[in-house]
């Protein structure tokens, strides 16, 4: 089982997290930067056991909760199509 933490303490830009998606995940040069981008590369990409650890979501501004709250659907859906990726929140 691989395990891969995504730490968001430090994002001052939204572009700040979809950097750390991407060098996380290890997502194509031509990774779109949003959401629906997002859900394509995880779809496509990651397909393996894997254990994804999400650390500083509650310290993001709160005017990101909307947004935040769309990348953990997203999490959460693409859990439910492949089992074998989990996604835990952790403080």
């Amino acid at each position: 089982m691989q395990e891969i933490t995504l730490d968001f303490t430090n994002c001052k830009y939204l572009l700040d997290l979809h950097k750390e998606l991407k060098e996380k995940f290890g997502f194509p040069d031509y990774y779109g930067e949003n959401l629906s981008a997002l859900w394509d590369c995880l779809d496509n990409y990651c397909n393996w056991n894997l254990i994804v650890y999400v650390r500083g979501i509650y310290e993001l501004p709160k005017e990101w909760d909307e947004y935040i709250d769309k990348i953990l659907k997203i999490f959460n859906d693409v859990h439910n199509s492949t089992p074998n990726i989990s996604f835990k929140v952790i403080p």
